[in-house]
């Protein structure tokens, strides 16, 4: 919850429904009546159900499948395994290293080693269970720091090194009187998305083709990647975006998209898949797991001089976006904070646990959780306060990463520092205000109800983090998006396929439509690759690429109005504009109403938006990689029974660089959202691996944060428009969860202290243990 939400700008005199306001999400009450129709909600007469064989070996080879007992239980419809896929074997994001079907070794627990379709979900799951796999059970390979050694034998062609990049800048020799060295551990989080993976495929037969409806995060890749896999044409594969229950970069990669298409094709009938809680851990990729070593030199007033570090990331049995990841972390070492010399080498590897890849603020994430622990050891031994270390060294508009690259967005650090500083802290005492008996309230302590812990045992804690995340693709990267805008009467039509998966972007495109175009109306197509690629719903992209995109089309549709009103009257186009809900002419008295004006016309207008590329990063890590940067400040306060080591957080205020606020409520859901998810991480999410093999695939072993965990949020937002960006607005998705976690930890440090001991925390999520005295 919100408990107060302000801004440097008004939005109070905004036409409703346009940029500014905060219109009802067109999805909104479907889904809080439950009436709408989620990916694992589609089915089509005459379906048959589909489902996966997985390994249970994190490495092994095949010795032999024997699919023939499966094919004799009447129901099943299809079985197909590595030798049944008719094109490309392997897909993958950035490199195409992952098997469509293991057929001679497996490099996870999990891994796909066949599919099959049967009438029933029961009878595809007795079919699955009737397939007779021989195993020779190798020696996995789940020591990232082995893999970097070279202390293994390759467990994937490509070898156990995904990416080695070093960043080398200034003079790396640097020191200060103050000296901070530590080594954090970062878990690996779950994106734990409430809409399970589900896809229907249809075959096409008119055109030798086939249909998918899936909830995914790019759609045009998985087209892509499923057409090289079947062997077809791009143009024979068409993509619908189903309803997605979150992604949070899970759906970045594909999971079951090759599987029910290939089945539905061998059939010629619709196959339905969806995959269970415990499948869906194992089916897509997760946080990279890391340890990072950093030692930080100041001067004695705790100015940065110099930071070393050291990065590893276990990638798990396939490469996924690890590379990215990967700079991702590196190339945000310093943090939001000035410093001119630095030395960082990272490593992304191969092991035999679950596949990682992208996760909200991937990377960043993982570097912040060590920096702020640094900055907060740094203000320590300057003998000045947490938030007065972060001022002293906060980056401005003009400084320069490690990588060389000047941050030319805006960058707002030290506001965001000072906003956050001055929100109201809790005025709740530990325990609650007394009931009317004089008791405290049970559910405002640590651990809850059932009088885990008493008040006078509880100790309060005040932690601070601040974060850079970059925004949008980087290093070389041709990012763009299509958009297209049809007017016609006064009623805008909207078509791109940019994958909305809750981030409201459904809501910023009407809103974009309206201010340009002057209309009330605004219809959106349907989300599908008949147009071309808005990219990927990630790196807190589509606002400025896929808005950009669909404000171009207006604009474009516009000037066509203009010109069509233009002759009409005897005016020069240049001379109209858009006032409100009429076209006007600046020089005259002409007024005529949109719809008016549009009547009998139908313009329509398709445009890409390009962002120009960045730079690759050289053998020394410098170079322009990343295209734009947000940055955020959170302040947590915890409440703490050092005894039994749990935590309740009582209260995040947070100042968030949002550029443009143009759905401030949207903005809004997406902090509280991102702030959930880094709570999550600093207190109770990790997927615990055991010998390669996941120990609590479910949602009773892997804790989320509920209703009563999630603490009240204070929130401003800091409005600078960003000059660089088409519609002045940053993407606000990913930064909330990124220094919300070392906020949260960096309080339980503080509440600690208070109690008389200094523990160093140095890994999330913080364990009840990791407290107790």
């Amino acid at each position: 919850m919100t408990d107060t939400l302000t801004g440097t700008a008004s939005h109070a005199t905004v036409r409703p429904g346009t940029i500014g306001d905060s219109p009802v999400r067109p999805d909104g009450i479907e889904k809080v009546q439950g009436t709408y129709a989620f990916s694992s909600d589609l089915s089509a007469d005459g379906c048959l159900f589909g489902a996966t064989l997985r390994s249970p070996h994190p490495s092994a080879r095949i010795v032999s499948i024997d699919v023939s007992a499966a094919w004799k239980i009447t129901g099943v419809g299809a079985v197909i395994t590595a030798d049944g896929v008719p094109g490309q074997a392997t897909y993958g994001l950035i490199s195409q290293d992952h098997p469509v079907f293991a057929s001679d070794v497996v490099r996870y627990v999990g891994e796909p080693i066949a599919a099959v379709a049967a009438i029933d979900p029961e009878t595809a799951r007795r079919a699955l269970a009737a397939i007779d796999v021989r195993y020779e059970v190798l020696p996995p390979l789940l020591d990232p720091e082995v893999a970097i050694a070279g202390g293994h034998e390759p467990i994937h062609p490509d070898g156990n090194l995904i990416r080695h990049q070093r960043i080398v800048h200034g003079d790396t020799s640097a020191t200060g009187p103050i000296v901070i060295e530590g080594t954090y551990e970062i878990g690996m989080q779950d994106q734990a998305f409430l809409g399970l993976e589900a896809a229907i495929a249809h075959p096409d037969p008119g055109a030798d083709g086939v249909e998918l409806h899936v909830a995914t995060q790019w759609l045009h890749e998985d087209r892509k990647q499923i057409a090289a896999c079947l062997g077809f044409s791009e143009y024979k594969v068409r993509l619908v975006l189903g309803g997605v229950g979150g992604a949070f970069g899970a759906r970045e990669d594909i999971s079951l998209q090759v599987h029910s298409c290939l089945l539905a094709l061998r059939l010629g009938r619709p196959v339905r898949m969806a995959y269970s809680r415990a499948e869906s851990f194992l089916g897509h990729v997760h946080r990279h797991p890391a340890t990072i070593w950093m030692r930080h030199h100041a001067d004695a007033d705790g100015r940065l001089v110099n930071v070393e570090a050291r990065f590893v990331f276990d990638g798990g049995a396939y490469a996924s976006t690890s590379s990215a990841v990967l700079i991702n972390g590196i190339t945000m070492t310093q943090g939001p904070y000035r410093c001119e010399n630095g030395t960082v080498d990272g490593y992304a590897v191969r092991t035999n646990h679950l596949p990682c890849g992208a996760m909200r603020g991937f990377g960043a994430v993982q570097a912040c959780f060590a920096y702020e622990s640094q900055m907060d050891r740094i203000a320590a031994a300057a003998g000045i306060t947490a938030e007065e270390v972060r001022l002293r060294n906060a980056m401005r508009t003009g400084d320069t990463l490690l990588t060389g690259q000047p941050v030319l967005n805006v960058a707002p650090v030290e506001e965001c520092i000072r906003e956050t500083a001055a929100l109201p802290l809790p005025d709740e005492p530990v325990g609650g205000h007394a009931r009317a008996d004089g008791s405290p309230d049970a559910m405002k302590l640590p651990g809850g109800a059932g009088r885990t812990a008493d008040a006078g045992d509880i100790v309060r804690g005040i932690g601070w983090g601040v974060s850079i995340k970059n925004l949008m693709y980087s290093e070389n990267f041709d990012d763009y998006s299509t958009a297209r805008c049809r007017l016609a009467d006064g009623v805008a039509t909207l078509k791109f396929a940019t994958a909305e998966v809750g981030q409201g972007f459904i809501t910023i495109a009407g809103q974009i439509a309206r201010t340009v175009l002057g209309v009330d109306d605004v219809v959106l197509d349907v989300i599908d690759t008949t147009i071309g690629s808005a990219g990927s719903t990630s790196a807190s992209r589509q606002t400025w690429m896929s808005g950009g995109a669909v404000d171009a089309a207006c604009r474009a549709a516009r000037e066509r109005l203009f010109e069509a009103v233009g002759a009409a009257h005897g005016i020069e186009p240049v001379r109209l504009m858009i006032d409100g809900t009429d076209v006007i002419d600046t020089a005259g008295d002409l007024r005529i109403p949109v719809a008016e004006a549009s009547s009998g016309l139908d313009i329509d207008e398709t445009v890409e938006y390009h962002h120009p590329k960045t730079d690759d990063l050289d053998e020394n890590g410098q170079g322009n990689c990343h295209t734009a940067f947000a940055f955020v400040a959170h302040r947590a306060v915890v409440d703490v029974d050092p005894e039994l080591g749990l935590v309740k957080v009582v209260q995040i205020a947070t100042a968030q660089d949002v550029g443009n606020a143009l759905n401030p409520l949207s903005v809004t859901g997406q902090i509280e959202g991102g702030i959930a998810q880094g709570l999550g991480l600093a207190l109770m999410e990790e997927i615990i691996q055991i010998d390669g093999v996941i120990r609590n695939p479910n949602f009773t072993d892997y804790l989320l944060p509920t209703f009563l965990d999630m603490p009240p949020v204070v929130a401003t937002l800091i409005e600078q428009p960003d000059p660089h960006a088409p519609l002045g607005a940053k993407g606000v998705g990913e930064p909330p969860c990124i220094s919300s976690t070392p906020a949260i930890v960096a309080a339980i440090r503080d509440a600690l202290r208070q109690a008389g001991v200094d523990k160093p925390l140095n890994r999330v999520p913080v364990r009840p243990s990791d407290i107790c005295l």
